[in-house]
């Protein structure tokens, strides 16, 4: 996930970002964790399992 810096010129958003933190970019970070975390926890490869045969 990338993240885009923010670009100076909208004074709303600049002005609730004072008010209320950059919540969008702790979103993606939250986001991106999360992301992390489950592909470590799916990480089927790891369990080592035999695979299926092609029963066609």
């Amino acid at each position: 996930m990338t993240t885009r810096p923010h670009t100076p010129g909208s004074p709303i958003y600049d002005r609730l970002v004072e008010e209320h933190g950059d919540v969008l970019d702790e979103v993606r970070r939250l986001a991106e964790t999360a992301h992390e975390q489950a592909e470590r926890m799916l990480d089927w490869d790891a369990l080592d399992l035999p695979r299926e045969r092609d029963q066609s």
